[in-house]
């Protein structure tokens, strides 16, 4: 068996053991079970936060820029996010000879619950915060809801990724193709 082959299983078991229940070291990451540093978290939070942050720009000035209004703009902001967030596990797990199909479901298992949170709290800062949807590309409202959503979905993020990672799950499944 080559190397591909062994981390294409390890992937596999690691991408899938959320769903059957198994533990961390069931998917190769002993020393998560015991629970997980602060520190890991806010890395692994800041991992997903780079690239939804990066999308979720890219959708704003996107749709800004071609006039949309603010259904298809946030619509293509949050599907952006979730592609740049991907793009960034999959760049890493490739890197180290994963096969696209396997490093699909690292990254699948490693970011949609961070990804998904994240995109909701930013979101909901955005659209709570008064004038911010109104607000275009030069106003200070704009990006200060945008990155002040930002801030606050760090900080909620965070615990939800140290719980996860603690269980073998979220960024866990990453942490083998380091």
């Amino acid at each position: 068996m080559d190397r591909r082959d062994s981390r294409d299983r390890t992937a596999h078991r690691a991408g899938t053991s959320a769903a059957h229940g198994h533990t961390a070291q069931d998917a190769g990451h002993q020393g998560h079970a015991a629970g997980a540093s602060w520190g890991t978290a806010a890395r692994a939070t800041a991992h997903c936060l780079t690239g939804c942050a990066l999308g979720e720009i890219l959708g704003m000035v996107i749709g800004t820029a071609l006039r949309w209004g603010n259904v298809p703009t946030m619509a293509l902001a949050i599907a952006l996010a979730f592609v740049l967030g991907y793009s960034f596990t999959l760049y890493a797990v490739r890197r180290t000879g994963l096969s696209l199909r396997a490093a699909v479901r690292v990254a699948l298992a490693a970011d949609t619950v961070s990804i998904a949170i994240m995109e909701l709290v930013d979101n909901l800062v955005i659209a709570l915060t008064p004038g911010a949807l109104d607000a275009h590309l030069s106003d200070g409202l704009f990006w200060a809801a945008l990155l002040g959503g930002f801030a606050i979905a760090f900080l909620v993020t965070t615990p939800v990724n140290k719980r996860m990672i603690s269980r073998g799950r979220g960024h866990a499944v990453v942490h083998a193709y380091h």
